[in-house]
């Protein structure tokens, strides 16, 4: 604690040193936060407001929408007001607070991914018993597993972090607080350190990414079995799950599947996740989703009517 006692804040290179480069990223970050917003907040609104779509599978969607509004919020307003800045900094503990909240809604997110995979499952492959395994209870009590692992996997990193010594250089080459970056300007050797960092992200990352795969092969194998307007309406529910795992896990894996090091692609990829997925995902869900669709405009045509 003493030794860590000499790095009160970092400081933050940040995307591009350039002026004009940080004017155009500061339109580009800010048109992709607003469009974040509004499309996750919007798939929240409709869920909740609409009797329609009162099935888990949109109980579990409007949850991860609120997931990547905040997840989006823990980073992008951070580093759009940074690009007004010549010297980009953070304290040391808004640094492991940036680093708590990223890792429990990113977890929670990988796990609510894992019970929206078994609710297809069941939903195709066990339609007769979807509405008794998948009853409202259930739904909560998976929900809240998924926070509880997104809690356990922010809490480990937070408790590692904040004791490790950090007597400087200060200087990060990222736009927020990150595990590699932060392993590097530690004063002690991050060999060890780093492999359990390694363990903990990229051995549940392979895992939680296998899972959801196999999960998905066992789920269109057995689309054969339905008729051809329920393979169709299935195929498009799963394509969208498929698309949003993939556009997660695959930067996730690149970072955290391979030994503890920095690369300069890293922050690049982290901005592919962070910021640009949470747009993607409420885009995906309503462009492949009818009901959604329909949702959403009777939705509009209600405000607009009172």
């Amino acid at each position: 604690m003493e030794q860590r006692s000499n790095v009160t804040e970092f400081v933050l290179l940040g995307l591009t040193q350039s002026p004009q480069g940080q004017k155009i990223l500061f339109v580009i970050f800010l048109l992709i936060y607003t469009v974040t917003m509004v499309g996750n907040l919007l798939i929240v609104l409709t869920v909740v407001v609409s009797p329609t779509l009162d099935a888990p599978v949109y109980f579990f969607l409007g949850n991860l929408s609120f997931m990547d509004a905040v997840y989006s919020t823990t980073v992008t307003p951070n580093m759009i007001t940074d690009l007004f800045y010549v010297r980009k900094t953070i304290s040391f503990q808004a640094c492991m607070i940036q680093l708590f909240t990223e890792h429990l809604f990113g977890g929670a997110e990988i796990l609510l991914l894992v019970v929206m995979a078994y609710d297809r499952y069941v939903a195709i492959c066990k339609p007769l018993h979807y509405m008794t395994i998948m009853n409202q209870w259930i739904c909560i009590l998976l929900l809240l597993l998924a926070w509880a692992g997104g809690f356990l996997h922010a809490i480990t990193h937070i408790l590692f972090f904040y004791n490790l010594p950090f007597c400087g250089p200060n200087v990060m080459d990222h736009f927020a607080c990150d595990m590699y970056p932060l392993l590097k300007l530690a004063c002690t050797d991050i060999r060890i350190i780093g492999f359990t960092v390694l363990a903990n992200d990229g051995v549940i990352s392979v895992v939680i990414f296998t899972l959801l795969l196999i999960s998905y092969g066992i789920i269109l194998r057995s689309l054969k079995n339905l008729s051809q307007e329920g393979r169709h309406k299935a195929l498009s529910t799963c394509g969208s799950h498929i698309t949003v795992v993939a556009l997660f896990f695959v930067p996730c894996l690149f970072l955290y599947v391979r030994p503890p090091s920095t690369l300069p692609i890293d922050k690049y990829l982290a901005v592919f996740y962070t910021i640009v997925t949470p747009m993607l995902n409420p885009l995906i869900y309503t462009l492949r989703s009818g009901e959604m669709q329909n949702a959403m405009k009777k939705s509009l045509m209600k405000k607009t009517v009172t």
